[in-house]
């Protein structure tokens, strides 16, 4: 699709090219260190994440096609769409059943220079609605996830990627998250908090799983992930962590069972060499919130989840 103005303005809306690889390449690392600090992708990791997603190890197999569209002015890459479209079979969860996703669009921002990257990302989310119309889909979702950590939604570092898809006529339908980050040396290092308090670690559904015990009773765990699935194809990634659950139980809250497994999880992740520790979080989820900010954890970004067409 190629398009011109009397203004000028001009671009071409295209299939993804193998010679593309760079400049797309550079497009997608601009976005992550907007979000994420010392963490980028390499060519290699951007073009398999092109064809596949090995971390959405449940949702993955159900995607029937993928297309990646470019937005190409003056012979730069300024914008670009990754979109998946999900299979309709019984196999399939039933939200994503039939449905086409726009995995994340891309777009550089207005500058002088160039003062119509806007307009471009609007012709090429036009492109993209096509593409989803043709795939004959019942339901299209926009979303910005990048085979990194922290990066998915639309974070609120991207203000030009959520106007771009406002205007293709999305609605912010789902929930907002708030991601934290810690550093690890940072983090509070307490006493057992209750006599006979006592850790055990074994491997978790999310991580490395830091046992709570008094004596053969579970009172509380965490789990620390130290390989983010696709994200070990980045560079700088190795000195990042998340939570991906913790838990005390009921008669054991509020008494410092939680950071105090926050401290033995630093210890374990000093041994590995882990400098940050994320954590996620529901923005209306003010308590968790308020412990991970008690506990060393400052706001890396919000970001917004859930963004379809009505």
């Amino acid at each position: 699709m190629a398009i011109a103005a009397a203004n000028g303005f001009s671009a071409d809306v295209r299939p993804f090219r193998r010679s593309d690889r760079q400049q797309l390449t550079a497009l997608v690392n601009a976005h992550v260190a907007a979000v994420v600090p010392g963490v980028s992708l390499s060519v290699t990791a951007v073009m398999s994440h092109l064809e596949r997603d090995p971390a959405e190890y449940v949702v993955d197999p159900w995607v029937d096609e993928r297309v990646t569209l470019v937005a190409e002015q003056r012979q730069r890459i300024v914008a670009a769409a990754h979109l998946l479209r999900y299979a309709s079979d019984e196999r399939v969860g039933e939200s994503y059943r039939d449905t086409g996703e726009i995995r994340w669009l891309l777009c550089w921002p207005p500058m002088p220079r160039w003062p119509d990257s806007s307009e471009a990302g609007d012709l090429l989310a036009t492109a993209c609605l096509g593409q989803l119309d043709r795939w004959k889909v019942r339901r299209r979702y926009a979303d910005g996830t990048l085979p990194v950590p922290a990066v998915y939604g639309v974070p609120e570092q991207w203000p030009h990627v959520r106007d771009i898809y406002e205007r293709a006529g999305f609605r912010h339908e789902g929930r907002s998250e708030v991601v934290l980050v810690a550093l690890v040396a940072d983090l509070p290092r307490r006493p057992p908090p209750l006599p006979g308090l006592m850790v055990r670690r074994t491997l978790g559904v999310n991580g490395t799983r830091i046992w709570a015990l008094i004596e053969d009773e579970v009172v509380g765990f965490v789990e620390v992930g130290t390989n983010l699935g696709e994200a070990n194809r980045a560079a700088g990634v190795s000195a990042w962590a998340d939570i991906g659950n913790l838990q005390v139980g009921e008669p054991y809250r509020r008494v410092g069972i939680g950071t105090w497994l926050m401290g033995e999880a630093a210890d374990w992740l000093r041994l590995a060499g882990v400098e940050r520790l994320l954590d996620y979080a529901d923005a209306e989820d003010h308590e968790a919130v308020a412990f991970l900010r008690s506990n060393g954890f400052y706001e890396l970004t919000r970001t917004i989840r859930g963004l379809v067409i009505p």
